[in-house]
């Protein structure tokens, strides 16, 4: 059984808006949001987003020493059961303490950032 279903993969840019317009190019859809965060959707229903990051410095490939740039936002229903269970199978928690948003933030078991969302 799923534990989430994918929400959406966010790349940190300096640029969010001009990010989403050069994917919307390549994948066709609509480029949505002003500012700091941006959303691609794109025609078969799924979305890519763009989150500003001040001082963003983009990832060198293959470079071992410079990490790849990205996280992802997974949707789950009941974030407190979703927690349990990643936390279970190896992620560790790097921001989840405010149980007031509408997410909490992992690491999985390599480093890379992801999001548990109830959005």
């Amino acid at each position: 059984m799923a534990i989430a279903k994918l929400g959406a993969v966010v790349l940190d840019c300096p640029d969010p808006r001009a990010l989403a317009a050069f994917y919307a190019g390549i994948l066709g859809g609509t480029v949505e949001g002003e500012g700091e965060w941006v959303d691609l959707k794109v025609p078969d229903g799924q979305s890519l987003a763009f989150q500003e990051a001040p001082g963003f410095v983009p990832p060198k490939w293959p470079a071992p020493d410079h990490s790849q740039q990205f996280h992802i936002d997974l949707t789950v229903e009941d974030l407190d059961a979703a927690e349990a269970d990643v936390l279970a199978l190896g992620a560790k928690a790097l921001d989840a303490d405010d149980r007031s948003r509408t997410f909490r933030v992992y690491a999985d078991p390599a480093g890379h950032p992801f999001c548990l969302c109830a959005c």
